[in-house]
């Protein structure tokens, strides 16, 4: 039982801006750390839920509340996601040889098309945001993304080659109990995807195909242009598939 708190504490520290009491970063205290992982998501979906609701109630502008709606995940993990997103457009749009695109990864710098990104990404989550304010079934999907997001997430650390031997998908990967782990967040995600159907079977579905597809699509680049997955590309991913699956979701709440 005390690892499994441990466990707790090293993935919301690692993952999250939610102050947590103290925990030893060793292999007995990071062995099922991927099982938290999604409960971050589950914090960011509830303060999305109450922040759609306060923001309707309170009566705000539609720009305000939708801005506030995209800053929670931002605030909640501190952009340690979106920093992911930024290395690896970087890295994805210099064309350059495997080796290279690895060092563009590790640099603290941002690019052009870095700035691009991140133009394109909160627009896309600005406009879906607003979009799927108006339907309360949407946001509710939406909200539960964010754990779907962070249980594909953890199975890519743990089921994709590492492109490199150091850093910190390498480092979690080895410390993992990788069976148990893997099963549980495949657990996760057959429960959620019940629930996603369940709330609205065209909506919830899509959305959940829509996630699924991206994760393939990262295996792809993440194999092709990396020759295995690390945390930025992983960061990448979540971010692609949360804003992805955001517009998917708020099309067919205009549609249906």
């Amino acid at each position: 039982m005390k690892s499994l708190w441990n466990s707790f504490k090293v993935a919301f520290a690692m993952f999250s801006k939610i102050p947590m009491p103290q925990a030893d970063w060793t292999k007995e205290n990071m062995k099922y750390m991927f099982c938290f992982f999604p409960f971050i998501g589950t914090v960011i979906g509830a303060v999305f839920l109450a922040g759609d609701y306060l923001g309707k109630a309170l009566g705000l502008s539609e720009g305000f509340h939708t801005a506030l709606l995209v800053l929670i995940p931002v605030l909640i993990t501190g952009g340690i996601h979106v920093d992911g997103l930024l290395d690896t457009a970087d890295a994805l749009s210099s064309w350059q040889e495997r080796e290279r695109r690895l060092e563009i990864l590790k640099d603290s710098h941002a690019g052009a098309f870095a700035v691009i990104t991140a133009c394109v990404y909160f627009l896309c989550c600005f406009g879906a945001y607003s979009q799927i304010a108006g339907s309360s079934r949407a946001v509710l999907i939406t909200g539960m993304v964010f754990m779907v997001s962070r249980c594909f997430s953890g199975l890519g650390v743990l089921m994709l080659p590492k492109a490199k031997d150091t850093g910190t998908v390498a480092e979690f990967s080895r410390k993992a109990e990788n069976a148990v782990v893997r099963n549980t967040l495949i657990v996760y995600l057959a429960v959620l995807a019940a629930v996603m159907v369940l709330i609205h079977p065209v909506m919830g579905g899509a959305a959940f195909a829509g996630a699924f597809l991206i994760f393939l699509y990262y295996r792809r680049m993440a194999l092709k242009y990396f020759g295995g997955t690390t945390g930025d590309l992983s960061g990448f991913f979540l971010c692609v598939c949360e804003a992805g699956t955001a517009v998917v979701t708020a099309v067919l709440s205009v549609v249906l």
